[in-house]
This record gives structure tokens, C-alpha cells and sequence, in this order.
């Protein structure tokens, strides 16, 4: 949460708004500076526009969408931990009131006193709590920013780290002997109501325990000072026990205590306790307070929310399926279109994916050229700007107006070469904390027959985050992809190792482009295990040579059996290498950094690693096979 309070530089307070100018200082100076000032980095209000030192509606909506776009795109291990602190925090919770219960003789309001303080550690330390995820994110599906499986993953991983850490909290309570036998005795007691409490009466009191959690969100957002956080936290909460409402993680936590004890069935407690106060409590977040305060506020929201959202949202089939038709997430800045080009089968279609226009410009001359030779190609060079920060800080609209400014210079310098070789080419920029994640969507929305992409020292999956797992992301490729290991341009001398498979017919076909357009001298290797196989080699090469259309290649066989220094000794005389990738994939051990191929750095030359998309069921992309 403290990241939508905390503007870029200065304090929110020390600029008046109407305030006019110092003499001497131009408006337009004064004007960038106020912005900077009253804006978070993610572009969500820090002070309020029209009263300082409170928001209005859609303000406080901006401020929860800034907040839910760096918590939905999160890390697995990031949500999970910070699930498991909460749900251990909860504990507390459970520890106190029972022994306050014990303490105070059951007196309704005194045993209650310190029940917020686990609530309180969880809400102002910033950790992840189911019901508080029953706003932010899902605000963030509403505006059709993200996708109802981002939604889901997103609820699905933080509940279990709530649940998992009730449960350590709750071993913890059972046999760790914190509680005094009167306590001990009280704590079955309060768990022991619940779980006799009806499953009708659970699930209403829970779905009032969800609009207060809920609605605590609102309020702690439209708030400036953490005094005034801790003020509805603390009130808010205590109406749980006061009220005789159930949370789902304390419920849980409590009906692992009787479970533990030996009181209660586990497949009972979950069915009968904990299920319908999960229900009650994300139903009274969503329906009773998130979509009332989203239908509260104007469309204004999307535009400081998102640059250009409105425009740039979810369809509704990636909103309902999410990663398995496009995009899930819309990000930051994206300056290119779908391409209507794409539906043209006639069109071959290369993306570029850079970093550094002005280091990359190799890369995309290769593009270029492998483009010269289809009779109708594009060539789109797409520039993603990493962002420093989760998820985002391109700042206020001049700021993102000088990023997109500055990115179409460079990239009009580095396409002057695609232009001089007759082919027709786009170029787009996107400001995005997902790097690697953008090329697949960008791939995607630009019905992309092949991405070129560099591998060298600013590699795009440096800082590789995904909402979907990378092993996933890069076993269900768009398109062809290469990947370009730069030591120089000099495509005279291509050596194409092959065994076969679909990488080394995408191998053979660079190769055969390369040999059209530049008169490249190619030579195709086959290693075998022993001299004896050589015949079997020779002739399994001369084929696959005839059926690839390579009949000018050179036809080596190395009988060593040592494929890696087959290669080296091969690549001695040559100024290219073309790999294809293995069953186990190209691109998912790259990202991982578990391509362990020593051969890429052994050689002097430079390195084209191909991969082909495999065809897969949408059974194996569900479960990941």
C-alpha cells in the first residue's frame, strides 16, 4: 500500500496546488515539478486533487489499481511467502483472544481488545491476506487489465500461503505449549463454535466479515498517515468478534487447532467451517463493496491508471481465458497495434524484440535480410523498456510522452537499414516491468511468423517475471524464434549441425535464405558414435541435405561420438553456427539459465540458436505437460 503514497521526489505536502509561480520561474517548470510531487510513480494521486489531504472516489480507485498492478503480476515464491507471514500473523490473532477470553471470563469486549493485532501486523507490514484480495485485484479484472485466470492464480496462491501459515501457527499452538491450560481450554471452545455454528449462519456472518475486511481496503487507501490506518484497522477488526463474524483464515487456524487436538475430522472442518466461510467472505468483498465502489466512480480512472486504457484493455476472450488465447495483463505503455496484416497469409511477418536500439542494430539487419527474400514480409522492431521498478515508474503523462519520444528517435535510426533493403517495416514501444513475457504477447498480437531476438549483455529475460510459470510461457511458442549470439554479421561461412527434427528444418531454412540471398557457403555436420556408423551418416546427410533443398552443402560426418567438440572443430573455419534446439527446449533453459551448452562459448563465430513451436494439446497447456 505504501507505494501509491509515496511520490517520485519531495513531500505531498509541500506544494500548494494553486499556488502560482516563484518570479522568474516559468509556469511550464513549476507545473512539471508540482507533477512530480503529487504523483506516485505509478501514476496514481498522492494528494487529492481538488482537497489536499483527501481523495475522491475515482482518486482512491486510481490508488488501489496502482497498488493491485504490482501485487497480480507478482512472483509465485513473492505471493506465497508473503501469504505465509499472514496466515502466521493470524496466530496471533487466535493466541490473544483466546487468552484474553480466559483472562476476562469471557467478557464480550474485553477478550476482544487485542483481537486486531495479528490484522494489524498483516495490513500496515504490507502482507498478502485472502480477503484483502478481494479489492485490489479485483478491481484490476473489472477494468479488464488483467485476466479472470490472473485473478484466480493470483487468489489461489496467496490463500494457500494464509492457509499454510495457519496451519505452522497452529502446530505451533497445539504442541508448542504457548498457550496456559485455561486458555488451551478456551481456544477449543471458540473453535468448537464455529464449527457447530450452521452452514447458512456461517456463510452470512462470513459475508459480513467480507465487506468489513473489504471495505478496510477502501478506507486505508483514501488514507495519508499510517496513525490513521492503524485507527480503522483496529476498529474495523474488532467488529469481527464484537459482531460474532468468522474470517477464513482464523477459522481455518482454529479448526486446525481442534484437528490437531484430535477433535475434528480434517475433510469435516474444511467442508463444514472453513467452506462456507470462504464463500461468505469473498462474496461480501466483491459484490458489497468492490463492485459498488467501482460503479461509484467515472471512466476517468482507467486514463491515470493505465496510459491510454481504455483503449488497450482485455478482450473479453483474454479476459475469460487469459494466457491460453493472448494476453493476461495489459502493460504499461504499448505503442503498437494488432496487426490486421497478419491475416494475410502472404505476409511474412518477423518481430525484433530490443532492448538497446542502439547496440541491437545488427540484429535487426539480420531480420532484414532473412525479410528480403519473401516476396511480402514485415519486419516489426519492437523497443521494451524495462522499468526499474515493480510495476512500473514511467511517471506522468509528459514523462511517458518523452519515453515514447525518445524510443520512436532511436528506433527510426536503427530501421534506416530495413528501409534501404526494400522491405516494409513497423516499429512500437512498450514500458513494461515484464520483459520477456511482452515478446510472446507482442508475438501474439502481431500474428508473427518468426521473432528474432539478441542474446548477449542486456539480454530481454535478464529480469524475466511472467505471470504464467517460464516453463509454460516458452513450451507453448507463438511462432519460430531464433536467438542471435552477436560476434559479428559474417553469414559466408554457416556450419548447420543437425540430427534432424523441426529446429533443424527451421536451421536448414535460415540457411538456405542466407545461401540465396548472400551466397553463404553452407556445411552440414552429423556426428555418429563410432567410425562404423560413418556410411549410415553419410548417406542419412546427403538426404536430409537433397530434402532441405541444400545440394551446394558440404557434407561433414565426425565419427567421435563428442558432439560439443564435433562441433568446436567444426566451427574452427566458419563464421556462423547454426544450433536448433533439443527436445528439452531452447528457450525455457535460457531464461532459466540452464543451457548449458558449452559449445555457444567455445566458438569464435557467431550463434544462431533456432526453436520451433511443437504442437500441444489445450490439456497439456492446462496441467503443463
Amino acid at each position: 500500500m505504501s507505494d501509491a503514497d509515496s511520490p517520485e521526489r519531495g513531500d505531498g505536502g509541500t506544494t500548494s496546488q494553486g499556488a502560482a509561480p516563484p518570479p522568474g520561474e516559468p509556469e511550464t517548470e513549476v507545473e512539471t515539478v508540482r507533477d512530480a510531487v503529487e504523483r506516485s510513480r505509478h501514476g496514481a494521486p498522492a494528494v487529492g486533487s481538488v482537497v489536499r489531504d483527501r481523495f475522491s472516489s475515482d482518486e482512491v480507485f486510481q490508488r488501489i489499481i496502482a497498488d493491485a498492478d504490482e501485487e497480480i503480476t507478482s512472483g509465485n515464491r513473492e505471493l506465497f511467502f508473503s501469504g505465509l507471514a499472514a496466515g502466521f500473523a493470524i496466530t496471533i490473532t487466535f493466541l490473544l483472544y483466546a487468552s484474553m477470553y480466559a483472562s476476562t471470563d469471557g467478557h464480550p469486549i474485553l477478550s476482544s481488545l487485542l483481537y486486531p493485532l495479528g490484522f494489524i501486523y498483516i495490513i500496515i507490514g504490507g502482507y498478502q491476506l485472502y480477503t484483502e484480495n478481494t479489492l485490489p485485484p479485483v478491481a484490476l479484472t473489472l477494468e479488464r487489465l488483467a485476466s479472470l485466470p490472473a485473478l484466480l492464480r493470483h487468489w489461489t496462491i496467496v490463500l494457500a500461503g494464509n492457509f499454510a501459515g495457519g496451519a505452522l501457527g497452529a502446530a505451533a499452538l497445539t504442541w508448542g505449549g504457548v498457550f496456559s491450560p485455561e486458555a488451551a481450554n478456551e481456544a477449543m471452545g471458540i473453535a468448537q463454535h464455529g464449527v457447530e455454528t450452521a452452514w447458512w449462519s456461517l456463510f452470512s456472518k462470513a459475508v459480513f466479515a467480507g465487506l468489513i475486511v473489504a471495505g478496510v481496503v477502501w478506507v486505508t487507501f483514501a488514507s495519508r498517515d499510517t496513525i490513521s490506518r492503524l485507527i480503522v484497522v483496529y476498529l474495523a477488526f474488532l467488529a469481527i468478534p464484537l459482531g460474532n463474524l468468522f474470517h477464513v483464515v482464523v477459522s481455518f487456524t482454529e479448526m486446525l487447532y481442534l484437528v490437531f487436538a484430535g477433535e475434528l475430522g480434517l475433510f469435516v472442518g474444511m467442508t463444514e467451517f472453513v467452506l462456507p466461510v470462504l464463500l461468505g467472505n469473498t462474496l461480501g468483498g466483491i459484490l458489497l463493496v468492490t463492485v459498488v465502489n467501482y460503479y461509484q466512480t467515472s471512466e476517468q480512472r482507467l486514463e491515470s491508471a493505465r496510459f491510454e486504457g481504455i483503449e488497450r484493455r482485455l478482450s473479453i476472450r483474454e479476459w475469460t481465458f487469459g494466457s491460453l488465447v493472448g494476453r493476461s495483463y495489459v502493460p504499461l505503455i504499448d505503442t503498437s497495434e494488432t496487426a490486421s496484416a497478419g491475416e494475410d497469409d502472404d505476409t511474412y511477418r518477423i518481430v525484433v524484440p530490443i532492448a538497446n536500439p542502439r547496440t541491437e542494430s545488427r540484429l535487426v539487419e539480420f531480420a532484414a535480410t532473412l525479410a528480403s527474400t519473401r516476396e511480402s514480409a514485415t519486419v516489426h522492431v519492437v523497443h521494451i523498456v524495462q522499468t526499474p521498478d515493480r510495476p512500473g515508474a514511467a511517471g506522468g503523462d509528459k514523462q511517458r510522452a518523452r519515453i515514447i519520444s525518445e524510443s520512436e528517435d532511436l528506433l527510426e535510426g536503427v530501421c534506416e537499414t530495413v528501409a534501404e533493403r526494400g522491405v516494409e517495416y513497423e516499429t512500437s514501444t512498450i514500458v513494461t516491468h515484464r520483459s520477456f513475457e511482452e515478446i510472446f504477447d507482442t508475438a501474439e498480437r502481431q500474428h508473427a511468423d518468426l521473432v528474432m531476438m539478441g542474446w548477449g549483455g542486456n539480454n530481454l529475460w535478464d529480469a524475466a517475471r511472467a505471470e504464467r510459470p517460464l516453463s509454460e510461457l516458452t513450451s507453448q511458442l507463438p511462432c519460430d524464434f531464433l536467438v542471435f549470439k552477436d560476434r559479428g554479421l559474417d553469414t559466408s561461412r554457416i556450419l548447420l549441425p543437425t540430427a534432424g527434427g523441426p529446429d533443424s528444418d527451421l536451421s536448414a531454412e535460415i540457411a538456405k535464405t542466407l545461401s540465396t540471398t548472400i551466397g553463404a557457403d553452407v556445411s552440414l555436420l552429423h556426428i555418429v558414435d563410432n567410425p562404423e556408423e560413418r556410411p549410415l551418416g553419410e548417406e542419412f546427410l546427403s538426404e536430409w541435405a537433397i530434402d532441405h533443398d541444400l545440394h551446394d552443402a558440404e557434407i561433414i560426418v565426425d565419427d567421435s561420438g563428442d558432439v560439443e567438440d564435433a562441433i568446436c572443430r567444426a566451427a574452427d573455419d566458419h563464421t556462423m553456427l547454426l544450433i536448433g534446439a533439443t527436445e528439452r527446449g531452447l528457450l525455457s533453459r535460457l531464461v532459466t539459465s540452464s543451457l548449458h551448452l558449452d559449445v555457444v562459448n567455445d566458438v569464435d563465430c557467431s550463434v544462431l540458436l533456432a526453436e520451433r513451436p511443437g504442437e500441444r494439446t489445450l490439456y497439456q497447456r492446462l496441467f503443463n505437460w
